[in-house]
């Protein structure tokens, strides 16, 4: 499996930090980390035993999961490029949120195996982005997915509190 050195996640300001899917302060989470491969995003996900649909095969709830921490962590790391930045220059990446996610499930996902996941991003607007992403498993692609990414609102970080 590749490694991703320096991960958008890696500049993610703790307050920020928590998400199950990709934030590296959440104990019990994912911690999918997206990095660049040239002008594409790429993560990599090994997923856990009990992340099964059923013997064999991933579930799909999972998938859609590390896809949409995929596709937002490569919208950061796109627009950080942007401003001029790059993960590992310990300047905090821009915070996004899902405006929309759709994933198609093309093929079953077989368990076992490193995931890889490949995005492009393009800008929609000044504050919009959508990330397409291909799902890979053992060089084949099961899953495509969607993501629209957009700049989180101040006020995001003050539900719940």
């Amino acid at each position: 499996m590749e490694e991703i050195k320096h991960a958008i996640q890696d500049e993610y300001p703790e307050n920020f930090a928590k998400c199950y899917g990709c934030g590296r302060l959440n104990e019990n989470g994912l911690h999918v980390r997206t990095g660049w491969d040239g002008d594409k995003t790429v993560s990599y996900y090994t997923p856990r035993k009990d992340e099964i649909a059923v013997p064999g095969v991933v579930y799909g709830g999972l998938i859609a999961s590390i896809i949409d921490c995929h596709g937002i962590g490569s919208a950061a790391l796109y627009l950080h490029r942007k401003n001029g930045h790059e993960p590992g220059d310990g300047v905090d990446a821009p915070k996004l949120v899902t405006a929309s996610l759709h994933v198609d499930y093309l093929k079953p996902t077989p368990h076992g195996v490193t995931l890889k996941l490949a995005g492009e991003v393009e800008q929609v607007s000044e504050r919009r982005f959508v990330v397409k992403t291909d799902l890979i498993a053992d060089g084949e692609v099961c899953a495509k997915g969607e993501v629209v990414a957009a700049i989180m609102p101040e006020s995001f970080m003050e539900v719940g509190t």
